[in-house]
């Protein structure tokens, strides 16, 4: 785990006009900023603000040149957008473009966020089949049926297992 000390906005907003003008030749003219709320990616690039966010977490967990990467990316759907050009993850354009500035296509996962299961806490059970349904959320059983056999259904709550290991 990297410990990279925490940087600024501003620290962050000259790295990316840097960065634009290194690997793009053209200047990034709008705002960049971190987001510390971002969970399950990199970096956002806004389609109405133009602006680019980025994740601080994946700078404290992988370090500078993994958000360069991240960076390089959302500069593509900028640059891409800007010119008309095709920038969604799809697109032929997209792919070259990213491909020649060497950006990465996808980040690396936050080493909480792999860890971060849900187990089941309901069941309900047909009255008249027998199926279960496994639910992790709690639910208004009577407002649905099976669909199986379209049976009445039965919200149960299962047992939490102890996270400690020995069986109490």
């Amino acid at each position: 785990m990297h410990s990279e000390r925490t940087m600024t906005d501003a620290e962050l907003q000259q790295w990316i006009e840097k960065v634009s003008l290194e690997h793009f030749g053209v200047p990034f003219r709008h705002r960049a900023f971190f987001n510390a709320r971002l969970r399950s990616t990199g970096g956002r690039y806004a389609l109405r603000s133009h602006d680019i966010e980025i994740n601080p977490h994946q700078l404290q967990a992988h370090g500078r040149e993994a958000v360069e990467g991240i960076i390089k990316h959302e500069l593509c759907h900028y640059h891409l957008h800007i010119a008309g050009r095709g920038y969604r993850h799809r697109d032929a354009d997209f792919k070259r473009l990213l491909a020649k500035v060497g950006g990465s296509r996808y980040c690396q996962a936050l080493p909480d966020k792999a860890k971060r299961v849900l187990p089941f806490k309901y069941k309900l059970t047909c009255s008249t089949c027998g199926m279960e349904y496994k639910r992790k959320r709690r639910m208004d059983a009577s407002r649905y049926r099976c669909g199986r056999c379209a049976g009445r259904l039965r919200l149960e709550e299962l047992k939490s297992e102890t996270k400690s290991g020995s069986g109490a």
